[in-house]
C-alpha cells in the first residue's frame, strides 16, 4: 500500500523502516537518527540514498542534530543497490527520486511505501545561519512526522 500524503497514524507500528533520499547524506540519515532516538530498538531502522555521494554526513546536518542532543558522526552513506538481502515493513521516502526507486524495490514485496516530501535543505544558500534555519526546519518537520507516524506524545510543554 503507498501513501502519499505524508506520515499517517498506523493502526499497528512496523518492525523494520527504511528512509531513503538522493544521497543519505541529509534527510534520510536525520529521519534515521531521530527515529532511533524517539523508538529505541523496539524498530530497525536505516537509511539509504539513490546516488552514491560523499560518504560522510552533512557538516550542517551534524550541527543541527547536535543541537538536540543526538550524533550522526558515526554514519556513512549508502545506496538502496548497498543493501544486502534487506527486508523492511515500511519505506519512507523523502524525495521524489527516491521515491521512485523505493516503489521500484517494493514491486515484488510485501512492504508498505510512504512518501513524505521533504524539502532538500543544501538548496538553501546565503549565510551559515540561513542554511543553518533551513536544516533546523527539516529537522523539526521530520521530528513532527515520525512523532505522528509512530504515535509518540511530543514532550509535555510543547
Amino acid at each position: 500500500m503507498m501513501n502519499f500524503d505524508g506520515p499517517s497514524r498506523p493502526t499497528s507500528n512496523p518492525t523494520s523502516v527504511l528512509f531513503a533520499c538522493s544521497m543519505n547524506r541529509v534527510r534520510s540519515p536525520m529521519a534515521e537518527a531521530i527515529a532511533k532516538y524517539l523508538l529505541g530498538k523496539r524498530i530497525f531502522i536505516d537509511s539509504v540514498g539513490v546516488r552514491k555521494g560523499e560518504v560522510e554526513p552533512d557538516p550542517l546536518c551534524l550541527a543541527v542534530l547536535d543541537e538536540i542532543g543526538l550524533d550522526l558522526s558515526r554514519h556513512r552513506s549508502k545506496t538502496f543497490d548497498e543493501l544486502q538481502d534487506a527486508s523492511f515493513d515500511l519505506v519512507i521516502s523523502l524525495s521524489p527520486e527516491a521515491q521512485h526507486n523505493a516503489v521500484e524495490l517494493t514491486r515484488h514485496m510485501a512492504c508498505e511505501v510512504e512518501y513524505w516530501p521533504t524539502p532538500d535543505p543544501t538548496a538553501v544558500e546565503g549565510s551559515r545561519e540561513a542554511r543553518l534555519a533551513a536544516y533546523r526546519q527539516v529537522r523539526d518537520l521530520l521530528m513532527d512526522r515520525i512523532r505522528t507516524r509512530f504515535g509518540i506524545a511530543p514532550p509535555s510543554g510543547v
